[in-house]
């Protein structure tokens, strides 16, 4: 299970607040500022970058997302079937390597692992694998046996309701804070039930649960009456799946939630729905809440805030003001009094359409920031259809013939309706930069639109099983695999699912679920052989009789999205104006867009003559006192560094996969390194990678 080999040194606990050469923590400090005082590598002598290491993790999956933690010359890193790894950072080479599937195949998706130690003798590393979180002993890669039960314990712990046939994990590490590990997780979304994303703080040495925050209100606590009477037993998820953030002196926990679920109807939880949508300052000591702030009320979009707020600091009217920034799906930044929650720039309640699906509750008005920190397009069109040719603009225009267009916020209908940014951004789980030496944000934005429909749960007529299979498989499993190509990033195309996988092998995925993919237990056997007869295109001459038909995921929810459909022109290309997306500045102070430009480009285009059309983006960015922004992200899959006074680009460099990660930068023995993982997987590009690419300047 591990190899060991010495460790070059392990010390106490670390301050992720002081550390000026490592990186000790996911997105770099406490307060999430992905910033290094580190000035080696700076605008003068990017240019002169190489690799100093490559690592193949030797197994293939369907991302990295892995930020790495670097703590006394050892990285910390994840691989794409989730083992963890100890790496020298001075050279790559493995020290140890943890598989939590004991040899046999697992997945999904991991952005990293935290650190935590006692100061004296006891050092260890927590990740999340499954629905598992482990504790390894940082020296040798072995679970820490007085940890839970033999150095686990299950993410399905301590909710304080049954969730024992949910499915239950969690992509992003948690946040260490004294002897706390406090945890989010990764829920269901669909329609059928799923568990509530409460936040769970739990003792670091012994696994016992500390404390709770009920991110859907219990009776009596406050935020209840934003929500139907039993909206507490009935609607899951308003998960924290993105992270933590943390004000080391005053102790306030920070972090966005996501949508409650099910993502596209609301009818069964009336109201604001508090604490979904929100960026939440909890105490980190007792996880009381001190403040909220809700970016999207009753959410039908999967908005979810996926990133926690970065901590800042602005001068306002010659007043130095502590601040949390909270970017958004909709490319909104929120910049929020960092004690109050109040904001200090104006935010204003703007009218939205209304909802017209059966029983819904859709919200009058949505809280919009003031212009200069609206950074992602947000109103799809005949005026922003793409021009990059005349051939793509006129199909893209008469595609839009059938469909409501608009601003951001159009409700979900049985009509095609356009949906800019499509959700998975605008912003994403990469989340914002700080530089602290000019007050500035920095932070990538994605310019996509999709479409999206519903139709009634329950099928009206007699149908074929194929056609059955093919219904509930629009309701349910289209959310993330999409019907002709995977809109959730780590979800695979089930297109040709036929050819690496047969009925049985089908059936029980259903059943466990596996990586991000829950488990669909509660389907009746009608409904697992129907999905299975679509997906092998089989079934087509068994008719049923779909009357009285009991339909697992229809019990509650009338209706249900017909997923998220990817848009393009005819050559691929996104279908709306470029740039498709963008690397931003934004100066906190003067509340201004200091600089914006293009993230990526397609090569095809390039080869063309075409200016850098920026492209979708997924991870983050790196800024230092030299002077630089790094960042991979983009669909060209180069790594790139860009003046962050400026925005200019200064270097890149092309890796063989894409960079979708937030990368990191350390220093060791005097010398500089930037790395990032380079896993590509579930994304466009050349398919699925398992490096981590290390850059420095040369000897």
């Amino acid at each position: 299970m591990a190899m060991l080999t010495p460790m070059i040194g392990v010390r106490s606990q670390p301050d992720p607040r002081t550390s000026r050469t490592e990186w000790q923590i996911y997105h770099g400090d406490y307060g999430g500022s992905h910033y290094s005082a580190l000035d080696q590598i700076n605008r003068s002598n990017v240019k002169d970058l190489e690799v100093a290491w490559i690592w193949h993790s030797g197994d293939l999956g369907s991302t990295i997302e892995c930020n790495p933690v670097i703590i006394d010359g050892i990285m910390y890193v994840t691989t794409p079937r989730i083992h963890c790894v100890a790496l020298n950072a001075a050279t790559g080479k493995m020290i140890w390597r943890f598989d939590p599937w004991n040899g046999k195949r697992g997945g999904g998706v991991s952005r990293g692992v935290s650190y935590w130690s006692d100061g004296k003798s006891d050092h260890r590393i927590f990740y999340s694998a499954g629905d598992s979180l482990y504790a390894l002993n940082a020296k040798t890669g072995q679970p820490v046996d007085s940890f839970g039960k033999n150095g686990r314990i299950s993410h399905l712990d301590g909710f304080d309701t049954d969730v024992f046939f949910f499915s239950i994990g969690n992509n992003t590490p948690g946040l260490v804070w004294k002897d706390l590990l406090i945890l989010g997780s990764t829920t269901g979304e669909g329609p059928q039930p799923c568990a509530p994303g409460h936040i769970r703080a739990f003792d670091v040495r012994t696994g016992i649960r500390q404390w709770i925050f009920h991110t859907i209100p219990h009776p009596g606590e406050f935020g209840y009456e934003t929500w139907g009477p039993e909206s507490w037993k009935q609607v899951g998820s308003a998960n924290v799946w993105g992270g933590f953030t943390l004000d080391a002196e005053r102790g306030i926990l920070f972090c966005g939630t996501g949508s409650p679920a099910y993502d596209s109807w609301g009818g069964n939880r009336p109201g604001q729905n508090l604490f979904g949508n929100c960026t939440l300052a909890l105490d980190a000591n007792t996880g009381k809440r001190l403040w909220h702030f809700q970016a999207v009320h009753h959410d039908l979009w999967d908005y979810d805030l996926p990133t926690p707020p970065v901590l800042g600091r602005l001068n306002k009217d010659g007043i130095n003001i502590d601040v949390v920034v909270q970017p958004t799906k909709m490319g909104h930044l929120f910049v929020l009094d960092r004690t109050t929650g109040e904001p200090v720039y104006p935010v204003q309640e703007v009218s939205v359409p209304a909802s017209d699906m059966p029983g819904e509750f859709s919200s009058p008005t949505q809280p919009f920031p003031s212009q200069a920190f609206r950074l992602a397009m947000t109103r799809m069109d005949a005026e922003n259809v793409t021009q990059l040719n005349g051939i793509a603009n006129a199909r893209v225009r008469e595609d839009l013939k059938d469909m409501l267009t608009g601003d951001v916020f159009i409700p979900p209908t049985y009509q095609k309706s356009v949906v800019l940014p499509q959700f998975n951004g605008g912003c994403e789980w990469g989340g914002a930069a700080f530089d602290v030496d000019s007050n500035t944000v920095i932070v990538n934005v994605s310019n996509e639109a999709e479409w999206t429909s519903m139709v009634a749960s329950r099928p009206k007529e007699r149908m074929s099983l194929n056609q059955l299979g093919n219904h509930v498989y629009r309701a349910v499993c289209a959310f993330c695999h999409g019907m002709s190509s995977p809109v959730n990033p780590a979800s695979p195309s089930l297109q040709k699912v036929r050819e690496r996988l047969d009925a049985t092998q089908i059936a029980q995925l259903m059943e466990t679920g596996r990586g991000q993919m829950p488990s669909f237990a509660s389907f009746s056997e009608l409904e697992k052989r129907a999905v299975i007869a679509f997906l092998l295109g089989e079934g087509k001459d068994e008719q049923i009789e779909t009357k009285d038909l009991n339909l697992s995921y229809a019990e509650n929810i009338p209706v249900v999205t017909t997923g998220h459909h990817d848009w393009r022109d005819p050559e691929g290309f996104p279908v709306n104006k470029r740039p498709w997306g963008t690397l931003n500045a934004v100066d906190l102070s003067a509340g201004r867009i200091k600089w914006q430009v293009p993230l990526g480009t397609y090569p095809e285009l390039e080869k063309r003559g075409e200016s850098s059309t920026g492209t979708f983006n997924i991870g983050g960015p790196v800024v230092t006192k030299g002077g630089l922004v790094f960042i991979g992200a983009a669909m060209d899959e180069r790594f790139h560094a860009f003046d962050k006074d400026t925005g200019e680009l200064l270097w890149e460099y092309q890796m063989e996969f894409g960079g979708y990660a937030t990368p990191a930068t350390y220093e060791l023995n005097g010398r500089q390194y930037i790395v990032i993982a380079a896993g590509g997987g579930g994304k466009p590009g050349t398919g699925k990678g398992d490096a981590y690419y290390c850059f420095a300047l040369p000897q």
